[in-house]
């Protein structure tokens, strides 16, 4: 493997680059561009890891408020409705059982309630908003992002088959993987592989309802780094906004209001699934054996547990609702 890679090392930049641009390609998923990724960085090693995580954090938000032109402000809150409130239950409910587990299983403190901010509201983007606030350090950074990746990437294969197995409507489903799923990419990627592979003649209901659901989700980032400020006793702690939210419901109410050409809201739609195809191949790529061994059982096992007990919690809520 290694005298492969030696030998494809002055190529890899272009060979990487020609991977990106077949997940524009129409039959390329969400889930087939995350495995691309994932095959990419085990067999031949991301040549621009530093770019590639930013290029990935950007590229997302504006797949996600391209997204916003494609759905209907009234209808969405309409069908959305339930799944927010649910919402505020599942945040606290996380954040206490991972407080928990994560003393039952002697799991660092920090890097505990990182995976469980995590956990709780959109992965990697609560984590990063967390950790200058309780003073992480790389390690324990490395351990609550890496444990959140490697879910992250189980639920965007394993959820839509789950969804279709139980007959869940694409409502039910966009409202499950919302609030079941950590990252807001596998949460988008999960919603548009389950219209693409079971509803292929629909209007991307399940898409709509857990992008809707994951943006409010992601607001509660704010009240999280208050409160945690007040846990850890940081006054002079900085907040960071996910910005981009405000701006996917500005095109959503755009959409909703205004007379936009079909032609210009189709495009963006389309814009926004190739380029969350392409987010996932990147995100993928950044995926190494050093982190997969940075992790550690015990925080892997906590994140599980959390994992498991808001998945099976939401879909019981939403299967009985």
């Amino acid at each position: 493997m290694q005298t492969f890679r030696t030998f494809i090392a002055p190529y890899n930049k272009i060979l990487f680059a020609s991977c990106m641009a077949l997940t524009l390609l129409p039959f390329i998923t969400p889930a087939i561009a995350l495995f691309m990724g994932l095959a990419y960085a085990l067999t031949l090693t991301n040549p621009i890891p530093k770019m590639s995580k930013k290029a990935s954090k950007y590229l997302l938000q504006v797949a996600v408020v391209f997204l916003g032109f494609g759905m209907n402000l009234h209808q969405s809150l309409a069908s959305g409705k339930e799944g927010m409130i649910f919402t505020i239950v599942s945040v606290t409910a996380v954040m206490i059982i991972g407080f928990l587990v994560g003393k039952l299983l002697k799991v660092d403190s920090k890097t505990s309630y990182l995976i469980s901010s995590g956990t709780a509201i959109c992965g990697g983007s609560a984590i990063a908003a967390v950790a200058p606030v309780v003073k992480a350090n790389d390690n324990q950074m490395s351990v609550a992002l890496g444990t959140v990746f490697i879910l992250n990437a189980i639920a965007l294969f394993i959820f839509p088959p789950i969804g279709h197995w139980l007959g869940m409507t694409q409502e039910q489903f966009g409202e499950w993987a919302a609030i079941a799923i950590h990252d807001t990419s596998s949460v988008v990627g999960a919603g548009e592989a389950y219209d693409r592979t079971y509803f292929p003649d629909s209007e991307g209901i399940a898409l709509q309802i857990a992008t809707l659901i994951k943006c409010t989700r992601a607001l509660w980032i704010i009240p999280l780094v208050i409160v945690t400020t007040l846990i850890f006793h940081e006054k002079e702690s900085k907040i960071s906004i996910p910005w981009f939210i405000l701006f996917f419901i500005c095109a959503m109410i755009a959409n909703t209001y205004l007379t936009l050409p079909h032609v210009l809201t189709s495009s963006l739609v389309w814009l926004a699934k190739k380029g969350l195809c392409m987010t996932l191949f990147l995100i993928g790529s950044g995926l190494s054996l050093n982190t997969l061994r940075s992790v550690g059982i015990k925080p892997l096992i906590q994140g599980i547990i959390l994992w498991i007990v808001i998945a099976a919690l939401s879909l019981a809520v939403i299967m009985l609702w």
